[in-house]
């Protein structure tokens, strides 16, 4: 049986990365940097063994003391039980396979060790995909694949489930940034090395009319007060921790030993037959 084809062309995600290395725009990360660090501050536990995945080695080089950077590849040069830390930043909506990318770095987790994600989520650029698919629809009567489809929160909890991490948690930061024009938001999508690398893209290049209506359509539906374009991005991050016996367990069902209207000090009414 023939296998199907990856989502993501991993030559043109390199070759785009490499194009964006030249001027980079990294707004994104370092809100997700910060972001990240703010998560570790509230955990209370050091980590001597950290490492960082990502595509945008450059930027996150220097972000966590003593962590190396490695990429995001297919398979992660990752040792097993090597490291307390496993940060994924910024390089997991690109994945072919997500859950095997958690389910690496959980193995490169000692026990109790954490993992810390950061990808796009399901809201970004929301509004440039609703412009550019009318457009499509508009001017050439179809559509082509041309932004990655992203997780929504309520799915990736329970990734990191099947992944086998404990205790997990996602939650979401919302950026909204603006632009003068459409070709500004596609400039700083360049500079971040987040253009189209879809297997299934169009090889081709793309009518001028399309980009021409998708402007007319973003202008007219999203437009802030000044006429700038309005652009969100979905940041959602992922923690969970490897197993380790001495981790807090859920209880057995049934094995409470006190009233719940107790512990709240309220009063109990009970129901009629």
């Amino acid at each position: 049986m023939n296998r199907p084809a990856p989502l993501t062309d991993r030559a043109a995600l390199l070759r785009n990365r490499r194009r964006a290395a030249h001027a980079p725009v990294s707004f994104l990360h370092e809100i997700a940097a910060d972001e990240l660090k703010d998560r570790l501050g509230m955990v209370n536990k050091g980590f001597n063994k950290p490492v960082i995945v990502s595509g945008q080695g450059d930027f996150w080089h220097n972000v966590i003391p003593n962590a190396p950077v490695i990429a995001d590849d297919d398979t992660l040069m990752l040792e097993a039980g090597a490291h307390d830390l496993v940060i994924h930043a910024m390089a997991l909506h690109w994945a072919n396979d997500p859950v095997g990318q958690l389910i690496q770095s959980r193995h490169a987790l000692r026990p109790d060790g954490l993992f810390l994600g950061v990808l796009f989520g399901g809201q970004t650029l929301a509004e440039l995909r609703a412009s550019i698919a009318q457009a499509e629809a508009d001017v050439v009567g179809g559509l082509s694949p041309r932004v990655a489809p992203m997780a929504e929160i309520r799915d990736l909890g329970g990734l990191l489930q099947r992944a086998g991490f404990a205790l997990p948690v996602a939650d979401s930061v919302a950026i909204r940034a603006s632009y003068e024009t459409l070709s500004d938001l596609i400039r700083d999508l360049r500079g971040m090395g987040e253009t189209n690398a879809l297997n299934g893209r169009l090889k081709r290049p793309t009518r001028r009319r399309v980009f021409e209506r998708a402007a007319e359509i973003y202008a007219d539906a999203y437009a802030e007060e000044g006429g700038r374009l309005a652009a969100t991005f979905e940041l959602i991050f992922l923690l969970g921790w490897a197993p380790d016996p001495e981790q807090p367990q859920p209880l057995r069902p049934g094995s409470a030993q006190t009233r719940l209207a107790e512990a709240l000090n309220v009063k109990e009414n009970p129901l009629k037959d």
